[in-house]
């Protein structure tokens, strides 16, 4: 590769990983601009997943240091989520995609108009405590939204958001938190497959990757900073420009 094609490469990691720690759906940057420097889709994936795992780490690491992470929680869901990536990863879908990016559509577009209408969603946190039922309704979500991610993945950490709000309470810094660790999970378990099936293109996945980095640590700290503030409207912005691509993507 060009020197300029992997500066564009950086450059697009860098606010992809930026967003993605805010918000969720850096991959709307990332998997696109890898695409468009001339990587094949297939290896495209892989080499994205490769970058983004690494960006992942260094958002779950500082709001693990933030105290932020509730891993009495999350350390029922971790596992669920590493198995259900790897069974959607390695599952060949027998839904039609179109099918699949109609549903998905539906879904990001209704969290978006629930939280745009919803004024005190994610404001402040009303997490009340553990409970059987709390732990049962997290690992469930945890597998099915690993599960998607080894096999689709937009979004997902959008919707790892919006469920920690929507089923715990917590505000959009400690669903941001808590969601980013089950993303490193899933993210860590698809890349694992991706590279032993050879589909990671090292010479774009390494520098991006670390240009990923420093965007994850920007975006961490401006999340943990501002809280709901800044996190809400990114968080609507980039569910409607998912569901803008989703749909575009099914009518073309």
């Amino acid at each position: 590769m060009s020197a300029g094609t992997l500066i564009f490469l950086c450059v697009a990691g860098f606010l992809a990983a930026a967003v993605d720690s805010i918000a969720g759906g850096g991959g709307l940057i990332s998997l696109p601009a890898i695409i468009a420097a001339g990587v094949p889709p297939h290896l495209a994936l892989g080499t994205n997943k490769f970058a983004s795992t690494s960006a992942s780490l260094t958002s779950t690491i500082q709001f693990a240091l933030s105290k932020r992470i509730d891993f009495r929680l999350v350390l029922w869901q971790l596992p669920c989520t590493a198995l259900g990536a790897a069974l959607g990863v390695r599952t060949v879908l027998a839904l039609d995609e179109r099918v699949l990016n109609v549903m998905i559509v539906v879904m990001v577009f209704a969290v978006a108009l629930y939280t745009t209408l919803k004024k005190d969603f994610g404001a402040i946190d009303r997490f009340k405590g553990h409970s059987r039922s709390g732990h049962a309704a997290g690992m469930a979500f945890a597998f099915a939204l690993g599960f998607y991610d080894g096999f689709f993945g937009p979004g997902t950490g959008s919707f790892l958001i919006f469920l920690f709000i929507a089923i715990y309470g917590y505000d959009f810094v400690g669903a941001a938190a808590n969601g980013k660790i089950l993303n490193f999970a899933s993210n860590a378990v698809s890349l694992s497959l991706f590279a032993i099936g050879g589909k990671v293109v090292y010479a774009a996945a390494v520098p991006m990757a670390l240009a990923m980095i420093a965007g994850a640590w920007v975006g961490t700290h401006v999340a943990i900073k501002n809280g709901a503030r800044v996190i809400k409207p990114i968080f609507i912005v980039i569910a409607l420009a998912l569901t803008a691509k989703l749909l575009w993507q099914t009518l073309s």
